[in-house]
């Protein structure tokens, strides 16, 4: 194949970096972009009321007609999540293996996707030619089946993205890395290596799936009542264990969760997932059966595997509560970030009499490879640049040491930030510029409506509450004609504050009367001086600020 000679190649994370999730990475060569990833984050605490964080994409809107193709290396929502907000606002086609683009049409089914969508299904074997360079795929372990790294061939050496990775040398249904096509990458020249980062705090390796599904077994042998096991939904190698341990046991299986429920009839529809149509039963049926003859599979809509097993706890669930003798088996661990959620409904599953199973038996290993193994990436492939992604800021770093360890120079290693640009041209590299980046927020059907400002104004209302404050003034009169009314919520009792309430109110007329003596009257002069006397007034009384809200009306 011929190849245009590379003049120029741009690397610029849009997301992954700096965060656990929300990954999305351009490589551009020449005049050509590349994406890899549109993923999603699941919001931090500070983000009250948002569903789920997806990466600014301006950048991609500007050069649109550039854009050759989206590549997903796998089927988590980190790496497909955000994929029906690209498509919405860009026309280009999409390149997943069979079960990635499989979970990304029930993606867009979801977000009642109507404009028709090209895409075109990869495997490892595949290689894409482009005028700037020729694409090729290699099969990596991870957490889910059909996992991809990806490698774009140019004039001045490979540039190597590996998605989310791990090695392990006993993968479950014999998916193997491919470790020989990478080693034969490395020889041929790498000049990037941008590389998964989530683990890279972690000594040693991540342990083998194989162990895990005796262990899973184990426990419901061992278990008198009935065994409730908790997975992410994309999991799917988890979730065929949990069915292997099921069938070995003699125990009928009953899924709860729709979302489960559709991961779970898709992969047995495209062959990830074997199991015997008896094996499983409707959630209503579990009473039929003696409680050592049951096991439970559950997640939640969004993949947290502890949202529907903290309601079974307090026993809020409408089909499946949590009873004295139960097992609970989290065959998880917490996303950064999600660690005090994670403890606080283990103590409640405590608290509701089950003996819960989390982190003493090797029940979980991480889809992530630790340091062993990412080191073993990067002297397999050799790069002369490095780039440590998916991960947060101290990950990075972490990988950035490891890849010291390893004989790569520390001027070509660059922990970038979302939207930070590395440019190559020939020999020389270029760092600095940036392009747009930040965060998407989408709050039930509105994508982006809800930012910093709007945000800051819920922080506000969730610590001090709201005082809103009506008057009814006629003008000509220059008179209050009804109210002060003072209305709060989330700001104090109004029944054991009336005292203060009514102080507030003298305030308020106080002000609003000097105003009307005035020459001219403002509205919005009224309300700064009703927020601003108020403000200080209500701070000396309680040491709170809540929000407050003048509404002045005319007659």
């Amino acid at each position: 194949m011929f190849m245009e000679k590379t003049e120029n190649i741009k690397l610029i994370a849009l997301g992954g970096v700096g965060e656990v999730g929300k990954n999305m990475f351009v490589v551009e060569i020449n005049s050509d972009i590349f994406v890899i990833d549109a993923g999603l984050m699941y919001p931090e605490d500070s983000m009250l009321g948002i569903d789920m964080v997806i990466p600014d994409i301006t950048y991609l809107k500007e050069n649109e007609e550039r854009i050759k193709g989206i590549f997903l290396t796998h089927g988590h929502d980190e790496s497909i999540g955000g994929i029906f907000y690209l498509l919405n606002n860009l026309s280009v086609p999409i390149y997943g293996t069979k079960l990635t683009l499989a979970l990304v049409g029930e993606k867009l089914k979801e977000n009642r996707m109507r404009q028709s969508v090209f895409v075109k299904e990869i495997d490892n074997e595949t290689i894409l030619s482009f005028p700037s360079t020729e694409i090729s795929f290699f099969r990596t372990n991870h957490s889910i089946p059909d996992s991809v790294g990806i490698s774009f061939e140019t004039s001045m050496g490979a540039i190597i993205h590996t998605g989310d990775f791990k090695i392990d040398q006993t993968p479950v249904a014999d998916s193997h890395m491919d470790i020989g096509k990478i080693a034969k990458l490395g020889e041929n020249g790498v000049l990037c290596l941008l590389s998964d980062s989530i683990n890279a705090e972690r000594p040693g390796y991540s342990g083998s799936e194989a162990r895990v599904g005796g262990e899973i077994s184990d426990v419901m042998y061992n278990a008198d009542g009935r065994v409730i096991v908790a997975v992410f939904a994309s999991n799917l190698y988890r979730i065929q264990q949990v069915i292997n341990a099921a069938v070995k046991n003699n125990r009928k299986l009953a899924v709860v969760g729709k979302n489960m429920n559709n991961i779970l009839n898709l992969a047995i529809s495209l062959g990830y997932i074997s199991v015997e149509e008896e094996l499983i039963i409707s959630v209503n049926e579990i009473n039929k059966h003696e409680s050592n003859e049951v096991a439970i599979l559950t997640t939640s809509n969004h993949g947290d595997p502890l949202a529907v097993l903290s309601r079974m706890a307090k026993q809020s669930h409408k089909l499946v509560n949590v009873k004295d003798g139960d097992t609970v088996l989290i065959a998880a661990t917490p996303i950064p970030g999600h660690e005090l959620v994670f403890s606080k409904t283990i103590d409640l599953l405590s608290r509701a009499g089950a003996n819960v199973i989390f982190g003493q038996k090797q029940i979980h290993v991480s889809g992530h490879g630790h340091q062993e193994e990412l080191k073993m990436m990067l002297n397999l492939t050799k790069p002369k640049y490095f780039i440590p992604i998916h991960g947060e800021f101290k990950m990075q770093k972490a990988h950035e040491k490891l890849a010291k360890q390893v004989g790569i120079e520390s001027q070509n290693i660059f922990l970038v930030d979302k939207g930070e640009v590395v440019e190559f041209k020939g020999q020389n590299v270029y760092t600095g510029a940036k392009v747009p980046s930040g965060n998407v927020l989408i709050d039930g059907l509105g994508i982006g409506d809800v930012g910093n400002i709007v945000l800051r104004d819920r922080r506000l209302l969730s610590q001090d509450g709201i005082l809103i404050v009506v008057v009814t003034l006629n003008k000509q009169k220059k008179q209050i004609t009804s109210g002060p009314e003072i209305i709060t919520r989330g700001f104090v009792y109004v029944r054991e504050s009336e005292e203060l309430i009514g102080e507030a109110t003298k305030v308020v007329s106080n002000i609003v009367e000097r105003s009307m003596q005035e020459h001219s009257i403002e509205w919005s002069s009224i309300k700064l001086s009703i927020r601003e006397s108020l403000n200080q007034f209500l701070y000396e009384k309680t040491k709170r600020r809540p929000m407050i809200l003048p509404i002045i009306m005319e007659i």
